[in-house]
């Protein structure tokens, strides 16, 4: 029997664990599908998908089939050997992509540290030792690594850890004229994420994109795609490429990959892929059989036409439920994002309240997220019920009210 001292509560967090997070007042202790109870019992509506990472919601049946086989069969074997559950999942990635390498980390950071290296190194070993310029964008979001956060656009994440990564250009996001300013032969990449999230929730443009592919071809730069948030299935696509019609060199992802299991990979061509030999980079837990075996029926589910074709009905749900409390409420202005990453923005006299709005959306009972002060963010599961989107989003206008009354 744990002593009172013992207890779990949230004041332990700030007992034990490093002052990096400020997490919500209540802890989750179960979940699934869509819903989530505290430690008290009381049931939440998430929204927020772990940010866009329980793509198939908590606990699913699937996911936990493969978690339970593989966790009896064999959990680690270090990269000194391979396994059968990273080569099936990496064949079905490069069977369903652009891609014909693959390599499994462990979270977006890894994977995007891992796109830069490797962008850097092969314009280095092929081209010239001063090909080195990476072009980024304001406002973007690539991980909390040194390197990747020094090229995310957000100076308040990089800031203040001494001197950076050199040769790090940030210009506009969706200004094709401000990359054409500073694109030459010495760059080695441009790194996009074709739908910024943690930025604001903000799509490229078409135009924009296509602009990109075709500057970095002419000065034989690497295009890099950021999908970490936006991409397996989440915007109706299995990736956000595939809606736009342009193929990036090197893409990333992670967070629903592995549908709440952490892994994450970098997708390339066999001719990019070809700069790196063994001992260029590596990761000891990265592709590990428990974490493939997971994403492997993550991917299988994911990679259908019922779930993906189903993305775009229950985005215009939400939509529609924020549109009404725009209607009642005068509070947005903008509802933006693609697919199932859905952004609402605040209104001028709202402005800087979107972490307010998403305590008192906990207080109702349902889980969002919000993107910089002033973004209201939704990355529900991908196969939420509309039962739970019209509950969830009743909770939400409940909450909206709340903060809009005072």
């Amino acid at each position: 029997m744990a002593s009172e001292q013992s207890a779990i509560t949230r004041d332990t967090f700030d007992e034990v664990i490093l002052p990096i997070y400020a997490p919500a007042e209540f802890i989750p202790v179960k979940g699934k599908g869509s819903r989530v109870w505290d430690q008290q019992g009381k049931e939440y509506v998430d929204f927020a998908g772990g940010i866009a990472v329980t793509a198939l919601g908590h606990c699913h049946p699937a996911l936990v089939g493969a978690l339970k086989t593989q966790g009896e069969t064999l959990w680690h074997t270090s990269n000194v050997f391979t396994n059968e559950p990273a080569l099936r999942l990496a064949r079905k990635i490069i069977d369903a992509t652009f891609a014909e390498r693959v390599v499994f980390m462990n979270s977006g950071t890894e994977a995007n540290e891992t796109a830069f290296k490797l962008a850097r190194h092969y314009a280095v070993t092929r081209h010239s030792p001063y090909k080195t310029k990476i072009i980024a964008f304001h406002n973007a979001f690539h991980g909390r690594s040194l390197f990747t956060v020094s090229v995310g656009g957000q100076p308040k994440y990089s800031d203040g850890f001494g001197p950076k990564p050199a040769d790090i250009v940030h210009v506009p996001f969706n200004d094709l004229h401000a990359v054409k300013a500073v694109i030459d032969d010495h760059t080695c990449a441009v790194v996009v994420e074709p739908i910024q999230g943690e930025g604001g929730v903000t799509a490229a443009t078409p135009e924009f994109l296509t602009g990109l592919r075709e500057l970095c071809d002419r000065h034989q730069a690497l295009l890099v795609f950021d999908e970490v948030q936006c991409g397996m299935g989440r915007i109706g696509k299995l990736f956000s490429y595939m809606h736009y019609g342009v193929t990036p060199d090197i893409l990333t992802s992670a967070k629903a990959l592995g549908g709440g299991f952490p892994i994450s990979a970098m997708l390339t061509t066999a001719q990019v892929a070809a700069a790196f030999h063994a001992g260029s980079h590596g990761s000891t837990y990265g592709g590990n059989p428990l974490a493939c075996a997971v994403a492997g029926a993550a991917f299988d589910i994911i990679n259908t036409p019922q779930v993906l074709s189903g993305v775009q009905a229950k985005r215009e749900l939400f939509v529609e439920h924020l549109r009404q409390i725009d209607r009642q409420l005068d509070l947005f202005s903008d509802i933006r994002g693609m697919g199932l990453l859905i952004g609402a923005e605040l209104k001028p006299q709202y402005r800087g309240r979107a972490s307010g709005l998403l305590h008192a959306a906990a207080a109702e009972g349902v889980m969002v997220l919000n993107a910089g002060p002033d973004v209201m963010r939704f990355a529900p599961s991908l196969v939420v019920e509309e039962a739970d989107i019209h509950a969830g989003m009743e909770r939400f206008a409940r909450a909206a009210a709340r903060v809009v009354k005072g």
